[in-house]
């Protein structure tokens, strides 16, 4: 029902700032790793991943073992005795017996264990769903992880080529105030300035340090370098444009709303497995056996063998209210499944609605943050030229070079935010997949 779109930012990029984040931030960008790449080794190594997998992989197993009630069954039984009897008359006698025997059984009618292997293939579809749920949990976790680190760097280069303004903005001052055509206050702003950039510097790159652990550990691999986004930066839509739309996906599909659907439909079983309590079992029944004797007592020695039959009912008549205090219990826990589903119908549905406004309001930010971007380049090259013909002070020009600075950091922060929000949206109404991978990936540098 979903499709992806694209559409082109209108300004341009924060070029400078992405080439510097991979020259300072990523020197091996040679050996950079893909989202796709990524999401291939994370899939062989996520521990709650793998546990989900091989949970959903042991219910098929789970479901066999109660398939086995609706098919016959058969057991062999063997036995060894000796006796010794001493009788008036008679006398002292020993005997010796060996018996064995094959007994079978097939359920012809038994409304109970037909409910019981319902019951399991449901849990299939169960297993399947917390799967689902894990893979589109893990895309997600990923895409965070990833991104974290391209924003961590874009944010040490934008601080690194802050400080490298400030550097030379500082040396300006200093040979301003020695040739006397500007103050002490000049070089002492631009001195904090430059104490401030250093601090920033170094809570950049411990952040950058931090984000790339984070992503290491869930990947398995070390030294991991992302690859940027391709420039100019294009970023995804949201199509369908209705949120109710996405709404009826997400009731339909989120694993979440799948689960506790099935959960309904086990409690209805169950219910219906109660009221088989007062039904008769029917099952054919068939026994082979032998028996072999020997010695001196009253018995004759010899063997002698028996094949049996036959169909066996069992009608239970009375229980002492049993049966029916469990068809009452079942029936509100029935209702308490339905509410269990209506509850996650109802939070699904909320989160996708709070997903998709994030987006749209993403891409309302990176609008308004582009146009702020090409304002700040406007306003610092004419706070420059003040400084020169002497109509602005150093203080302006630090200013306007911080405010252009930390707009295209926050712009850079934003667009990353709207392509993981796609995801997260993605995976509120239960669509996320690996082919969402293979597209976010399309949009970084090769």
């Amino acid at each position: 029902m979903r499709t992806l779109t694209h559409r082109p930012s209108r300004l341009k990029p924060v070029a400078r700032i992405a080439l510097t984040a991979l020259a300072l931030a990523a020197p091996g960008l040679g050996f950079a790793q893909s989202l796709q790449e990524l999401y291939e080794a994370s899939r062989a190594f996520d521990a709650t991943y793998l546990a989900a997998k091989a949970n959903a992989q042991s219910a098929e197993y789970r479901a066999a073992q109660f398939e086995a009630l609706l098919r016959p069954s058969a057991a062999a039984t063997a036995g060894a005795s000796t006796a010794q009897t001493d009788l008036p008359r008679l006398g002292r006698g020993d005997t010796s017996t060996v018996q064995g025997a094959i007994n079978g059984r097939y359920p012809l009618f038994n409304r109970a264990n037909g409910v019981t292997v319902e019951q399991a293939r449901k849990s299939l579809v169960t297993a399947q769903a917390d799967l689902d749920a894990a893979e589109q949990d893990l895309i997600l976790r990923l895409a965070q992880a990833y991104f974290d680190v391209i924003a961590a760097q874009d944010t040490l280069a934008t601080t690194q080529t802050s400080k490298a303004a400030i550097t030379e903005q500082l040396a300006s001052a200093k040979r301003n105030f020695e040739a006397g055509t500007a103050t002490i206050t000049d070089t002492r702003e631009a001195q904090a300035r430059f104490d401030l950039a250093t601090a920033q510097e170094l809570a950049a790159d411990n952040d950058l340090r931090s984000k790339r652990i984070a992503l290491d550990t869930l990947v398995g691999r070390t030294a991991v370098a992302p690859r940027p986004l391709v420039v100019p930066v294009v970023l995804p839509g949201t199509t369908p444009p209705n949120p109710e739309e996405w709404v009826t996906v997400a009731d339909q599909q989120h694993p979440t709303v799948r689960r506790a659907r099935v959960g309904l439909e086990v409690a209805q079983l169950e219910t219906a497995k109660a009221r088989a309590g007062d039904l008769p079992t029917v099952d054919a029944v068939a026994s082979v056996g032998a028996n072999h004797s020997r010695g001196s007592g009253v018995q004759l020695p010899g063997t002698t063998t028996s094949a049996s039959l036959g169909v066996q009912m069992n009608w239970p008549l009375y229980s002492g209210g049993a049966t029916q205090n469990r068809i009452k219990e079942t029936l509100l826990l029935e209702e308490k499944s339905r509410n269990d589903l209506e509850a996650a119908r109802r939070a699904v549905a909320q989160a996708t609605r709070v997903a998709y406004f994030g987006v749209q309001s993403g891409l309302a930010q990176v609008k308004a943050l582009e146009a702020a971007e090409s304002s700040s380049k406007l306003a610092l090259e004419a706070t420059q030229l003040g400084y020169r013909v002497g109509v602005r002070v150093n203080l302006d020009v630090l200013n306007a070079q911080t405010q252009l600075f930390t707009t295209q950091r926050d712009l850079a922060k934003a667009r990353y935010d709207v392509l993981v929000g796609g995801l997260r949206l993605l995976q509120a109404s239960g669509q996320l997949s690996a082919a969402d991978v293979a597209a976010l990936n399309r949009l970084l540098a090769r």
